[in-house]
């Protein structure tokens, strides 16, 4: 009874981490709004969306794929209704839906401007040559904006907002430079901020959006680490990471079905690195990536995942360090952006400690890569590309200054987030734009 008391605690310590004053809201209620928000539409439009590449689709083939949660969808008010993106979803998650859809568009892939693997084998070669474990700088100017619809906010109250902006990371996001911004009277966060924000306050005028942005400069560099598996040592108390290594709810539970996992998919191999690798290699082959709904509506991240299987980055990424640090593998949060020119995106991934190694980056969206050369292949384990932009290396933790109210996003920090007095303002009720350049490379 004990250990489930201390759960509860936590959890409500996590929500409140949102916002000092969430106790004067219903979370419940608020979670609920937000479901109604994502689960938008109806059987008729979900079926003719597949029709266009399964014209005989029926509606014991749509019951099919609702058991195995390849079509996502949820009864509310007593009406079956599906999330906003569950038609496009199918083709994702369901197998043979996903060759159906690769073989109406061939020219999908081949289409890819960026070449990753060759900019990943750039990195590896140049850490071989330097010595060096960050390496390829490459510098960015963002701009990013945060536009208030008109007359959401009652005329002349302040709009407050939170605009997510560069954390200072020795040697891997560096030279952080804040050249304008609109307002100009701002705070800023500290430079270890674990989610770093930009913070102004801007009255409302009637008929009027309120703008907000920033622009800035930063360095970007890759990084990749050669692992000895042979070298790798089971962490111990004596190196203080326990806190890498311990549940955290809501969203990093050891529940029973995670235990059973961990335990099909590690068997009885020992060493650490070898674990990662079954491990990443399991989200990889198992877990596809789909457009996800909000976070917000979601009470365990990590036990969607596997339950649903399915899931965005941000999703395969908490089922990810959760399975890590069930098997005593330190595993932490980082996020921003990526950046695949001239394509972009938001984006979670995460850092691993392997001892004698220290910390090093994993994303397991980005998984095995197609490759005979091992390196190369597990580079997404324990290396990171030139192209990442790194506002958070941690999840629902407070702003500075905090939010009154429950934050849009509870989880992550990548689009902004914006109140008045009165409420928070959700993502329905104001419009966010990120802009890139590369200035150097």
């Amino acid at each position: 009874m004990f250990k489930y008391a201390v759960l509860i605690l936590i959890v409500l310590q996590s929500l409140v981490s949102c916002g000092p004053a969430n106790h004067q809201e219903d979370f419940e209620q608020k979670r609920l709004m937000r479901i109604k928000k994502d689960f938008t539409k109806t059987q008729q439009e979900v079926k003719a969306f597949i029709q266009r590449y399964i014209p005989d689709v029926n509606d014991a083939q749509m019951l099919e794929w609702e058991k195995s949660r390849a079509l996502e969808m949820r009864m509310i008010d007593g009406e079956k209704k599906y999330f906003k993106r569950a038609a496009r979803n199918l083709f994702r998650i369901d197998p043979q839906c996903r060759e159906i859809w690769e073989k109406a568009h061939p020219q999908a892939e081949k289409n890819k401007a960026f070449k990753l693997d060759e900019h990943d084998q750039q990195v590896i070669n140049r850490v071989k040559e330097s010595g060096k474990k960050y390496v390829h700088p490459v510098r960015f100017r963002i701009t990013q904006t945060l536009t208030v619809d008109a007359n959401v906010v009652p005329a002349g109250e302040t709009i407050r907002c939170w605009i997510p902006f560069p954390i200072e990371i020795k040697d891997r996001q560096t030279d952080i430079k804040l050249i304008a911004s609109q307002p100009e009277v701002h705070q800023l966060s500290a430079a270890g901020s674990p989610q770093r924000i930009i913070y102004f306050e801007q009255r409302s005028v009637k008929d009027s959006v309120a703008e907000f942005w920033v622009t800035y400069e930063y360095t970007a560099h890759a990084t990749y680490s050669a692992i000895d598996p042979a070298l790798v040592q089971r962490i111990i108390p004596e190196d203080g990471l326990e806190e890498f290594l311990a549940e955290r709810p809501p969203h990093i539970i050891f529940s029973d079905t995670l235990r059973e996992l961990s335990e099909k998919i590690v068997g009885s191999e020992k060493n650490p690195y070898r674990i990662a690798q079954k491990l990443f290699t399991w989200v990889d082959s198992n877990i596809p990536w789909a457009s996800a709904r909000e976070y917000s509506t979601i009470k365990n991240i990590s036990q969607y995942a596997y339950e649903n299987l399915h899931g965005d980055c941000g999703i395969q990424t908490l089922l990810f360090i959760t399975l890590c640090r069930l098997n005593g593998i330190p595993a932490r949060w980082q996020s921003g952006w990526e950046f695949k020119p001239p394509h972009d995106s938001m984006h979670d991934w995460g850092m691993l400690y392997f001892k004698p190694y220290g910390w090093v980056p994993v994303d397991v969206t980005y998984g095995l890569r197609n490759s005979s050369d091992e390196q190369l292949k597990w580079f997404y384990l324990n290396g990171m590309d030139s192209y990442r932009l790194i506002f958070n290396e941690d999840f629902s933790q407070l702003f500075n200054p905090p939010k009154t109210f429950i934050r849009s996003e509870t989880v992550d920090s990548q689009r902004g987030e914006a109140e008045w007095a009165g409420r928070n303002l959700y993502f329905d009720q104001w419009n966010w734009k990120l802009d890139w350049e590369i200035v150097s490379q």
